[in-house]
């Protein structure tokens, strides 16, 4: 294996990790979310405030008490089953990265290239270090990914030099 190779093999197994990472998170997500099915999440977060000794008045506790009201107002199973899904097919997309299957890289492409444009919208309205950051390791790891994929198809195009008969 050539040092190109390894290196690209190194590269794909980091990114296959990130989004293993990910789905692992977004698992753990969501079984933190099933915990709240049927328990009143206002009351909970009221008492968090109260433990902490901060004003509900006073700006994130109120926004927690708001983001606690729209959760209240929708219905968890059905965030729950997102995070699921969501949770499946970063796993799945780690899986298939690290084992260097083309779908592992269509898939990658594909769901990380959707984010693009938020990330381009939100950089236009907030411009912030760690947003830049976002943003561009998320570029690297599509461009990355199409670029392995453009080659594996370049590779399949080249005629076989045959040995004459």
């Amino acid at each position: 294996m050539t040092r190109r190779q390894l290196t690209q093999r190194h590269t794909l197994h980091a990114i296959a990790i990130y989004e293993g990472v990910k789905g692992l998170a977004a698992l753990a997500a969501s079984i933190g979310l099933l915990g709240l099915v049927h328990r009143d999440l206002r009351r909970i977060a009221s008492e968090l405030i109260g433990h902490f000794g901060l004003d509900p008045e006073r700006h994130y506790p109120a926004l927690l008490l708001h983001y606690v009201d729209l959760l209240n107002s929708t219905n968890i199973r059905s965030l729950v089953f997102l995070a699921f899904a969501y949770a499946a097919l970063r796993l799945a997309e780690g899986y298939g990265l690290w084992r260097d299957r083309v779908w592992g890289e269509w898939l990658g492409a594909a769901s990380g290239g959707l984010y693009l444009p938020f990330e381009i919208y939100h950089l236009t309205h907030r411009l912030t270090w760690t947003g830049v950051g976002v943003f561009l390791a998320n570029l690297l790891m599509v461009g990355f990914l199409i670029r392995r994929l453009w080659r594996r198809r370049m590779e399949k195009d080249l005629p076989v030099a045959r040995k004459p008969a």
